[in-house]
């Protein structure tokens, strides 16, 4: 029965966004505003150990025992005590080191400060050695770990809600320009966490504050240290011709095989993912030195580096799509196809983010696709970038963007032909996916 008189006036409905007009919304923007700083910087060191270690491991130690440039082997022992590291990271520090690549880029809730450690080991241990694995997820929970012990300091007493918009904004911070903007990095979280109407305008505003400080952060520490932002850049990007029907019939099939591909990928990571859990340590040494195999296997049939199918692939796409001519349609099925393998592995037992290897994939895909008839060069990379992202990450609108915004001018000519590839892409994998359990009722 209604509380409200005959005749009387209904009661305004709630303002969905009445806690934006408050003091505390005010005093939240101050606080996310001040933590992008130190968590850009935080970010910052990440990446850059991560860029050290990496040219340490493969350049520097090789070197230093007397080898004349890396032996094709060389990934193979690096890998295995990399997945000793990481096992035993995973078994003895709290917090299973985070996030599981194999069950992609899914909104998991901020860490507790005392499984930062962990996170950072396994992702260090991961990434220094050449797994195919990127560093978003690991930023995105050092930085939304690190925005709520740095706020549960300044403040305490602090709301859950507004701790959990204070640990949203330091992912945002934290993965700010890795993607190449602010605004990508922003799309990124918003659609793994599946934000909409006015919780999506609540996290938004401070979430874009930080990232916006944490960029013009990255960019003052890459000017001042000579490192670079460490940012995903396409210097040079081949004409695009414009969309016509052999193209939005190339979308269709390169939709279409990249949700196969994608979608086997992913079954492999979480199939292995299951045997690795049952006997961490010396299943993922092996996965370690399977990685390691796979690398000499593309480097002696192609004559070409080991590192083309190690690490994430985010630094490889720029020399990839400019030096393109020099690979024929064989060699990058292969790279494809070792890659691929790569990728599934280490989703398996490592630790580390899935987008970087899924553009790169992808990207080799579309490549090794246009020498076929009809189909150019930069659309095909795109294509193929937008579709194996959305197979693999599940968020078309991110992939889209991936795909587009990185080409600059001549994503916008791409762009209608990408969003085709991208939707057959995504329903497909929809329709291989298993639907998940129905929850059991509860009593």
């Amino acid at each position: 029965m209604s509380a409200t008189p005959a005749g009387s006036p209904a009661p305004p409905a709630p303002d969905p966004f009445a806690v934006i007009r408050t003091r505390g919304y005010a005093v939240l923007l101050v606080m996310t505003a001040l933590l992008g700083i130190p968590i850009s910087a935080a970010a910052f060191g990440f990446l850059a150990l991560v860029s050290e270690l990496q040219s340490l491991t493969y350049t520097d130690l090789p070197r230093a025992l007397g080898f004349h440039g890396t032996p094709s082997w060389w990934p193979i022992p690096l890998l295995a005590l990399a997945g000793l590291l990481v096992a035993l990271t995973i078994r003895h520090l709290p917090g299973e080191a985070g996030h599981k690549p194999a069950e992609g880029l899914v909104a998991t809730g901020t860490p507790k400060p005392i499984d930062l450690p962990g996170i950072a080991l396994a992702a260090l241990a991961s990434l220094g050695a050449g797994v195919v694995l990127g560093p978003e997820a690991p930023l995105i929970a050092l930085g939304g770990g690190l925005a709520v012990f740095f706020g549960r300091a300044m403040k305490r007493g602090m709301q859950p809600e507004a701790m959990a918009v204070l640990g949203a904004s330091g992912s945002f911070a934290a993965v700010s320009t890795l993607l190449g903007s602010p605004l990508l990095g922003a799309f990124l979280l918003m659609e793994a966490a599946g934000l909409g109407g006015a919780t999506m305008a609540i996290v938004l505003v401070p979430g874009l504050l930080s990232a916006g400080i944490g960029a013009l952060f990255f960019t003052g520490l890459g000017s001042w240290t000579g490192l670079g932002t460490f940012s995903l850049v396409l210097h040079q990007v081949p004409q695009a011709a414009r969309p016509d029907l052999a193209g939005f019939g190339w979308a269709v099939v390169i939709g279409a095989l990249a949700a196969l591909g994608g979608t086997g990928i992913r079954r492999m990571g979480l199939f292995l993912q299951y045997r690795v859990e049952r006997r961490r340590v010396p299943v993922t040494v092996l996965v370690g030195v399977l990685v390691g195999v796979v690398a000499l296997v593309y480097a002696e049939s192609t004559g070409k580096e080991a590192s083309e199918v190690l690490y994430s692939g985010q630094d490889a796409l720029g020399p990839l799509l400019a030096g393109q001519a020099g690979y024929s349609a064989g060699a990058l099925v292969l790279l494809v196809l070792c890659k691929a393998l790569a990728y599934g592995l280490s989703l398996s037992g490592f630790r580390g983010g899935p987008v970087f290897p899924s553009m790169f994939v992808g990207a080799a895909f579309g490549l090794a696709m246009a020498h076929l008839p009809g189909l150019d060069v930069t659309s095909g990379f795109a294509m193929g970038v937008g579709a194996l992202c959305v197979a693999m990450l599940k968020l078309p609108m991110t992939s889209v963007l991936l795909a587009t915004l990185l080409l600059g001018s001549q994503g916008l000519t791409v762009m209608p032909v990408v969003i085709v590839a991208v939707v057959v892409s995504y329903v497909l994998s929809l329709r291989l996916t298993p639907a998940p359990a129905p929850t059991p009722a509860s009593a």
